[in-house]
């Protein structure tokens, strides 16, 4: 699966470039984006790094790491603001995960992008999407709600497993 551009109404989900990475190592830099799943801000060295490995592709065949940046329409200029991401596995099911800069939180593009992205994967003949919010984290918890996810009874890896069942 490739991922290709969606619109949403305030966002283009745009698919990833190496390139990004000198804007989003700003966008992404603030260590509290870290607060629930560890570790710390890239430098811009380190994100073109991953960035070229997240765009080599999974070593499964059978699974796609399809990664967007948010590109945010309507300002002075369009600013990157976050990422969302979806690796999609053969059984017709993607887990999906997000994040948005700390100076853009709190507008609902992290909700509006990942509509979006549950529209975009339904297309794509996406069954099943799955996202896992660590159980403090109230407004992860909010977007998951927004793109049509319920929390469940699993817990993995001390996250909650929200899941939607698309097209059903």
């Amino acid at each position: 699966m490739i991922p290709t551009e969606i619109r949403t109404p305030r966002l283009d989900l745009v698919p990833l470039r190496v390139e990004h990475a000198d804007e989003m190592a700003a966008v992404l830099g603030d260590p509290a984006l870290h607060a629930f799943i560890g570790g710390a801000p890239d430098d811009v060295e380190a994100l073109r790094a991953r960035y070229r490995r997240m765009l080599a592709g999974s070593p499964d065949p059978g699974v796609s790491w399809c990664n967007w940046v948010l590109r945010l329409r309507g300002e002075d200029r369009p600013s990157l603001v976050g990422t969302v991401q979806a690796t999609v596995v053969p059984e017709a099911r993607a887990e999906i995960a997000w994040v948005v800069g700390t100076p853009w939180q709190g507008r609902g593009f992290a909700s509006e992008a990942a509509r979006g992205l549950v529209e975009w994967l339904a297309g794509q003949h996406v069954r099943t999407v799955v996202a896992h919010v660590h159980p403090d984290h109230g407004a992860s918890a909010a977007v998951a709600r927004s793109a049509g996810l319920a929390a469940t009874e699993v817990i993995q890896d001390g996250e909650i497993r929200w899941e939607a069942t698309l097209g059903a």
